[in-house]
């Protein structure tokens, strides 16, 4: 998203006259700038966001020069400064990120949703108490209450004039958080609790808290995806669109995280002209925001703003002797050489990279794509609970993509280390399952499709390796999954199917709802972090799978007509973790009888309503003749081997009954040949006949005496589907009846002849 650092106002003054009313003017929005005029007070604030614990002194430089250069600037974050973590510290219980951040002077942050990991307790007492900063969160309350659990703001003093933050999370905390870590706790709508604390802090009131300027820091923010501008993330996410648009003009500035996104951009105020900056830095620390406010004394207001999200850089010699540099770098050494001891281990080999999938840029965590680790995950959940003594009759595996923070790359020698495969996983989650229908499973799968208003609108799930499905991104929510293969074979709506993963996901995490309709959770009390480990020690030596799980089928039958043509068009057949080769051809089976094989060319689609789909195909064949009933559709491409498939109906087949033995007895028939004198029915009585040329053909003739065929032979008359049109009007109807009864009793006649005659031969 490099266009996003260049700052853009995405809005006409028709909009920001749209949005005039909504609240009372209280401050004329400032102006963008290249330099603030030197008559106002510069008030600095440096801003990271989703920190996720990578320390590096390269960050540590960064913030060390900001700090050098601006010596009234305050250090701020938008939250996710602890959990989500690599192994450096998560396996240190994020200590090292925590006095890293001290180190640097980080002075407030909004709370995110991973700083709940390990549960509200351990928030506010290890870590809250371990921090130098303050963590905010103003929608955050006690249960039924509108009692705040956490500060609601702190108040800064930035160059002598009191600044005060204000922190919110978003509200899908408690679908991001696994089991107890946000009992008791209700999330409130952020902007709603930060207009409330803002009008707080500029009512004049000092009994209430007062400050001259206020910012809000937001742990949510504009989705990923699409086109970098205002505008379109506005469009794509009400969410977004409610922070830009109705967050009060008390607050002269908006920073924003939870997205890991990297923009600053000239959002519109409420109630006043001008603008304000809004601003996320990307995220695990690869640029810091700057930004600068011009305040002007006199009048107590933010006129003008300058802001940049500056790239992190290598520590130099102007940074090296800096106190924040070398207490942060301190930390640094210390905790990797920590780390490192731990980490050394080799626990398993692989001939190549299992990675998540990776972005257009070559970027990892492609959360809108399958990926080769994330079914890997899912088989190891499945594999590891059917060990003798664990849970057992695990049948599916999932794996949300969130979860997966990196990727397995061996060394030269192909080695995986303790280190690595920690790493994949950090959220101590543990590892549990529940029974659903299968019906909730295909539910499971629609959720992948996220509500609107998500920060995120898609997520794709990683699944054991014996589940495949198709599906039509372009149908209505909720009707996309159009087929689910679970051992090769059907997904049975009504039947319990027992699946695995971890406590976050499995307890509807993600808006995963679905799993909630499901039996009682069972937890194994297995960590996940620790159950991967073991699982990658007996299953090395690995090889990378590139064959994807899932096909978006256009256009997909469900019935087809033997010996008549079929054809849809199948894509996402491409993998696009790393490494991963374009698949050249499919074939295609109907009922294990190849059908054809189809080329399959390069091509991708990462428009909404998603996923992103690598390699299309388009498929015609004609179906055999014999083919008839209940029938599977299924597709194998290389040279991956990505498969899948549907089932079909096809009508009109080959008769499937197996004529009678020609060599056995004929039965003794028990009544005489029907006599060809008698009377023919009535033809006015019958119903009307069907036109021979538009019936299916008929199935296999009976074996009984009064079969039309002699000595169970079928007979070849019976079977045709060609003879006279018959007319349906007047008296050629009615002579055309009367003739195909004399015709069928001189038939019956000549049977009994003939089995009159068998009888005395044999």
């Amino acid at each position: 998203m490099s266009s996003s650092l260049v700052r853009r106002s995405a809005f006409t003054g028709v909009l920001a006259l749209a949005c005039a009313g909504t609240f009372a003017p209280s401050a004329l929005a400032a102006a963008p700038v290249d330099s603030l005029d030197g008559d106002l007070t510069p008030l600095t604030l440096l801003g990271t966001n989703d920190f996720h614990g990578h320390f590096t002194k390269d960050f540590a430089c960064t913030v060390a020069s900001a700090k050098a250069e601006y010596p009234d600037a305050s250090f701020i974050s938008a939250g996710d400064n602890v959990g989500g973590t690599p192994f450096e510290s998560a396996s240190q219980q994020d200590n090292p990120s925590i006095d890293f951040l001290n180190a640097l002077g980080l002075e407030a942050s909004s709370v995110g949703n991973h700083e709940f990991d390990k549960g509200f307790d351990d928030l506010t007492g290890r870590v809250s108490s371990r921090a130098s900063w303050t963590y905010l969160g103003a929608n955050v309350y006690k249960s039924g209450t509108t009692t705040p659990a956490l500060p609601e703001y702190k108040v800064l003093d930035v160059n002598g004039v009191k600044v005060a933050v204000v922190g919110a999370v978003t509200t899908d905390t408690p679908n991001m958080v696994a089991g107890d870590g946000v009992a008791g706790l209700t999330f409130g709508e952020p902007v709603a609790a930060v207009n409330r604390v803002a009008a707080k802090l500029k009512d004049g009131n000092a009994a209430n808290g007062e400050a001259d300027v206020v910012v809000a820091e937001y742990h949510e923010g504009a989705p990923e995806g699409g086109e970098a501008t205002l505008s379109s993330m506005q469009a794509a996410s009400p969410v977004f669109n409610n922070i830009v648009t109705k967050t009060s003009g008390d607050v002269s500035a908006i920073f924003t995280g939870h997205t890991h996104q990297l923009y600053s951009w000239d959002a519109p105020v409420p109630g006043a002209e001008g603008t304000r900056p809004i601003i996320q830095t990307d995220f695990y620390a690869k640029y810091l925001g700057v930004l600068q406010l011009g305040y002007d004394k006199a009048s107590g207001k933010v006129t003008q703003y300058k802001v940049t999200n500056r790239p992190v850089s290598a520590p130099s010699d102007a940074c090296t002797s800096l106190p924040a540099y070398t207490a942060a770098a301190a930390v640094v050494d210390s905790a990797n050489a920590r780390a490192e001891e731990i980490g050394k281990q080799v626990v398993a080999q692989s001939s190549g990279p299992i990675t998540s999938a990776l972005k257009a840029d070559g970027s990892r965590d492609d959360r809108l794509a399958e990926s080769n680790l994330s079914n890997l995950i899912a088989q190891s959940y499945v594999d590891s609970l059917n060990k003798p003594g664990r849970t057992g009759s695990v049948e599916i595996g999932l794996m949300n993509p969130g979860g997966v923070r990196a990727d397995l790359v061996p060394d030269a020698s192909g080695n995986l280390t303790f280190a690595q495969a920690a790493a994949v996983m950090p959220f101590n989650n543990t590892v549990a399952t529940r029974e659903v229908t299968g019906a909730t499973l295909v539910r499971i799968l629609e959720q992948q499709w996220q509500p609107e208003g998500s920060s995120r609108p898609f997520l794709k799930l990683g699944l054991s390796k014996n589940v495949t499905y198709t599906f039509d991104e372009k149908k209505p929510a909720g009707e996309r999954v159009t087929s689910v293969l679970v051992d090769g074979k059907p997904l049975e709506e009504s039947t319990s199917y027992t699946v695995a993963s971890n406590s976050f996901l499995i307890t509807g995490g993600d808006n995963f709802t679905a799993l909630k309709e499901g039996g009682a959770v069972s937890d194994s009390g297995l960590i996940d972090q620790g159950l991967f480990v073991e699982w990658l020690k007996a299953a090395s030596p690995l090889s990378p799978s590139y064959a994807k799980q899932s096909l978006s089928v256009v256009d997909q039958p469900t019935k087809l007509t033997a010996g008549k043509e079929a054809s849809f068009t199948v894509s996402g057949f491409d993998m696009t973790s790393k490494d991963a080769p374009a698949n050249k051809s499919v074939e295609v089976f109907v009922d294990g009888t190849s059908v054809g094989t189809f080329p399959i060319t390069t091509s991708s689609s990462t428009t909404p309503p998603y996923p992103a789909n690598h390699g299309t195909a388009s498929v015609k064949f004609t179906v055999p003749a014999d083919a008839s009933g209940d029938a599977l559709v299924t597709f194998k491409a290389a040279p991956t081997g990505t498969s899948g498939g549907f089932p079909v109906t096809i009508e009109g087949g080959a008769p499937t009954t197996t004529p009678t033995d020609p060599t056995t007895e004929p039965t003794d028939p028990t009544t005489g040949p029907t006599d060809p004198t008698s009377e023919p029915s009535d033809p006015s009585s019958t119903s009307e006949p069907s036109d021979p040329s538009t019936t299916d053909e008929p199935t296999a003739s009976p074996t009984d005496g009064t079969s039309t065929s002699g000595g169970g032979n079928p007979s070849s008359s019976s079977t045709s589907t060609t003879g006279p049109k018959v007319e349906t009007d007047g008296m050629r109807n009615e002579q055309a009846v009367t003739g195909l009864a004399g015709l069928g009793l001189l038939l019956v006649a000549g049977i009994g002849a003939v089995v009159a005659r068998l009888r005395r031969t044999v």
